[in-house]
């Protein structure tokens, strides 16, 4: 179906939704969860990189519970905010993240998901004042313009000019965006781990996705 400009001839095209919030009850969930981390990564020594070893939101604990259904609640906001009003239908798939000092994820996106994620655990703030680089961004996650190089003639003002967005994120976020966008997790200068819980949400086929095009 052909989207038609506003009333004064505008139409925003091609827009990319981050969604970002707190979760209620987090706090008391968080503390659960991170023993339960901090315990599977004791008897898995590649318990962040094997991260399609397993699916962690497929246990039956109530802390795993409890998240499993808010990403499927902020699963259902996102796309209704999307404008899908029809029923869509997923899995979900979900590892557990420990990152010690100078630990980072490198540039990627998550192929084969429609949707991805992460709940952050645990954010440690104490950073090592290491020298050097004052510009570090420890425990940050930032995510990058799809469109290459849509910035190369952005002027003052031009929402255009940043090709880069970047958060701190606080324990009891979860963040959620397309998975064809690219994202880097800055490394950890903490001491303490950061601990996180990302996913995927792949959709099961149906015809009923089958976009009407014109």
């Amino acid at each position: 179906m052909t989207r038609q400009p506003d009333p004064q001839g505008f139409l925003d095209l091609w827009p990319t939704t981050l969604l970002q919030r707190k979760l209620p009850g987090a706090q008391d969930a968080n503390a659960v969860l991170s023993r339960m981390i901090l315990d599977l990564d004791a008897k898995s020594s590649d318990l962040t990189t094997d991260y399609l070893g397993g699916n962690l939101l497929e246990s039956g604990h109530p802390a795993v519970a409890w998240l499993r259904n808010c990403i499927n609640k902020t699963a259902v906001d996102y796309l209704r905010r999307s404008g899908l009003d029809y029923e869509v239908r997923w899995s979900l798939q979900g590892w557990a993240n420990v990152n010690r000092f100078g630990d980072y994820h490198d540039l990627h996106n998550h192929p084969h998901a429609y949707l991805s994620g992460t709940y952050y655990v645990a954010v440690p703030r104490d950073t090592d004042d290491l020298p050097g680089r004052r510009d570090r961004r420890p425990g940050a996650i930032s995510f990058y313009d799809p469109r290459a190089q849509a910035n190369m003639t952005a002027i003052k003002g031009d929402p255009q000019i940043e090709a880069e967005y970047t958060l701190l994120p606080d324990a009891g976020t979860i963040l959620l965006w397309p998975a064809f966008l690219h994202h880097f997790v800055h490394p950890n200068l903490s001491r303490r781990p950061r601990l996180s819980i990302s996913f995927n949400l792949v959709l099961k086929r149906s015809d009923a996705y089958l976009p009407e095009q014109t």
